[in-house]
């Protein structure tokens, strides 16, 4: 197959493999399948968000624990004096008075440790939740792959073949004349290249000056449209 013939027909998959990915993308499953991708990016955001919390929780838990043994140690060390020692009347005084304020520091560690303990249950119950739900949306999302496959078939059985042909294809044809195509399919939306067999190129339709098209008639079989611009194969060529 000669590069112009080669030309026109990659225009022709491309055209029909952008007909065959519209559809595949307009499935149902496509559509829920971005809806489930959504979502899995939103609860991985809550879930870090989730995670972050319960281990300041954690932090938080543990430190309340060391300054209750701290406590707990200074106490003990307290009541050691005042049993062991003969103190007089005003360091007993000074004694007790440290126990009563340790004890109200203990007793608010406590009520503390009661709060940290609810926001961690808390914390574990949105987490459990949250990767219960993660787990949901890929069940769900293999569910929507799977019933997309199944009614696809045919569709991508179709696609495939195409993008075997597109690539036998594009070995018949110069780098030059593909960077051309490239550039004229995103101009154009796809709709790159044309033909000419008579004085009328069969997109743009504008009827060629006889000047200008016995000029193309002698010209490269690969042209440019002189009115839209596009890729024109040339089928018929002079003498």
């Amino acid at each position: 197959m000669s590069e112009a013939s080669s030309l026109l027909r990659l225009q022709e998959v491309d055209l029909q493999l952008i007909r065959l990915r519209k559809t595949l993308a307009a499935m149902p499953q496509q559509e829920k399948l971005r809806a489930i991708a959504l979502a899995k990016k939103k609860l991985a955001g809550q879930l870090k968000q989730i995670i972050g919390q319960r281990k300041d929780v954690e932090i938080e838990l543990a430190d309340n624990e060391a300054d209750h043994d701290k406590i707990m140690r200074i106490t003990a060390e307290v009541r050691e004096q005042v049993t062991e020692r003969v103190q007089s009347y005003r360091q007993i005084q000074d004694l007790e008075s440290q126990l009563t304020s340790l004890a109200k520091r203990q007793e608010k560690l406590e009520f503390t440790r009661i709060e940290m303990e609810e926001r961690y249950e808390r914390m574990l119950k949105a987490e459990h939740n949250a990767r219960e739900l993660g787990e949901k949306l890929l069940a769900e999302e293999k569910a929507q792959i799977e019933s997309f496959e199944q009614n696809t078939a045919d569709l991508q059985a179709q696609v495939r073949v195409l993008e075997t042909e597109r690539a036998s294809l594009v070995r018949n044809i110069s780098d030059e004349v593909l960077s051309a195509y490239d550039a004229a399919v995103k101009r154009f939306g796809g709709l790159a290249v044309e033909s000419l067999s008579s004085n009328v190129p069969s997109t743009c339709r504008v009827k060629l000056q006889p000047a200008i098209f016995h000029k193309l008639q002698r010209g490269p079989r690969i042209t440019e449209c002189p009115y839209c611009h596009r890729m024109l194969v040339v089928l018929e060529v002079g003498a």
